[in-house]
């Protein structure tokens, strides 16, 4: 699939590793609409991005939110050749914590924001990708998650967000699977520890003792470094079916 000519849509984007995809599609000459719950970061990006750029502001954890942006986009666009999903929430808390049990409302909200949130945009993106005209390959389009490390090594404090992320890095394949009779690939990405807001808000003291933690390089990742992964995935009709760590070898330790 080429990134020049093609519609992609980006949930999360109006920040963090999602802002990085979208700019990084916009630059290679791809119509990207934006779907973010922050109205007003998503409006400022857009109207930087100009008119390959559109903006739906988005609940992704609830169906009709989704839908509507979806529709949006293709009534805007034409189509969606490309669904990058990088929308999601990671409170830390502890299953049995100084107040008592974890809050389940805390668990599911979690849960349905990074998982149901991931199937909601994948679902109704790939209904729209079956109208479009393969390719030389058979292909009709690309769907891209984010899951995590965490996924993998999930830290104390982590048990709803390490539960999300291994949720979507566990309907990889059977969705890639399921898809590959439509012609549509389905990829994720397991990033490590990346400077999106969440961490460039810490102490500067506190980030250089994470980036002390990286075998290599010793730096947290930088959220383009993401969307180029992403570019990658969406022109290499090969990458089908699997997740990718992009983390310099880390390995998280319990704590």
């Amino acid at each position: 699939m080429r990134i020049n000519g093609s519609v992609a849509v980006v949930s999360g984007g109006a920040s963090g590793l999602g802002e990085a995809c979208v700019r990084k599609l916009v630059a290679g000459e791809a119509k990207v609409a934006v779907l973010d719950v922050d109205a007003p970061k998503g409006h400022h990006l857009v109207s930087e991005l100009g008119d390959a750029a559109v903006f739906f502001q988005t609940d992704v954890a609830d169906g009709p939110s989704v839908q509507a942006a979806v529709d949006g986009t293709v009534k805007h666009f034409g189509a969606i050749q490309v669904a990058v999903n990088c929308a999601g929430v990671g409170i830390p808390m502890k299953v049995i914590g100084q107040e008592g049990p974890m809050p389940i409302e805390a668990f599911i909200q979690t849960v349905q924001i990074n998982l149901v949130g991931t199937v909601n945009v994948i679902r109704l993106t790939a209904e729209k990708m079956l109208a479009n005209r393969p390719n030389t390959d058979g292909e009709k389009g690309v769907v891209i998650n984010t899951a995590s490390a965490a996924a993998f090594e999930g830290q104390i404090g982590q048990a709803a967000y390490a539960a999300s992320k291994a949720g979507i890095v566990g309907m990889t394949l059977p969705i890639a699977r399921e898809f590959a009779e439509y012609g549509i690939r389905v990829m994720t990405i397991a990033p490590g520890l990346f400077l999106t807001p969440m961490l460039e808000a810490l102490p500067e003291k506190a980030r250089e003792a994470l980036s002390q933690m990286m075998p290599f390089p010793k730096r947290l990742g930088h959220p383009q470094e993401f969307a180029m992964l992403v570019g990658q995935i969406i022109e290499n009709p090969m990458l089908n079916g699997e997740t990718i760590r992009l983390d310099a070898a880390l390995r998280l330790a319990a704590r």
